[in-house]
């Protein structure tokens, strides 16, 4: 799988749903400038770190190809950059988590989807195993969650959904630690 260019935000931005978060505007072209600047920031990251990211989107390939759902496997990137509170990850995977028709509500609704109605059951166990993954601690919150998780989906996609949320929290380690600068909200309606 080759990897887009780490200068081109545009094209990265259009690449498919495991991509790695793109390379983002300089502080001054975003929408609001960080209060910090960036440890190292993606472009850099890229330059000096090839084979991390081409490992990073080896595995986001491997789900790919899986055939999980790019709208699911981007509900749970969101959910996992919010609890990780990673800005870069987020604002990245809320782009294309809309580009691949999540519906709004279920963006919006995201911290608080214990208490909605508006995620199908099998949304409900990925976001169940999502979190149990991101903060590990409760043996029994991660057993339930595994129930739920095997109730829905099949061995294979248990795997897969297992090494999109390992990837995920990856990348949210690296973009948060590192500090890259959140890329601007893409256009697109109510923008």
């Amino acid at each position: 799988m080759s990897a887009p260019s780490a200068s081109s935000a545009s094209s990265a931005s259009s690449t498919s749903s495991t991509s790695s978060p793109s390379s983002a505007p300089s502080p001054a072209s975003s929408p609001a400038a960080p209060a910090h600047a960036a440890r190292i920031d993606r472009p850099e990251f890229d330059a000096v770190a090839p084979g991390v990211v081409a490992a990073l989107r080896a595995l986001g390939g491997a789900v790919d190809d899986s055939g999980l759902e790019k709208p699911l496997t981007e509900l749970i990137k969101v959910r996992a950059s919010q609890l990780n509170g990673c800005a870069f990850c987020l604002r990245f995977h809320l782009d294309l988590a809309r580009r691949h028709g999540v519906d709004a509500a279920k963006l919006e609704l995201l911290p608080a989807w214990r208490e909605v109605a508006v995620y199908t059951a099998r949304e409900r166990a990925a976001l169940a195993w999502t979190e149990a993954l991101t903060r590990p601690g409760r043996a029994d919150a991660s057993d339930a969650a595994w129930a739920q998780v095997q109730a829905e989906f099949s061995r294979a996609e248990s795997a897969f959904l297992t090494a999109s949320i390992a990837a995920i929290n990856a990348w949210n380690r690296i973009a948060g630690g590192l500090q890259f600068t959140p890329p601007a909200p893409a256009a697109g309606p109510g923008r």
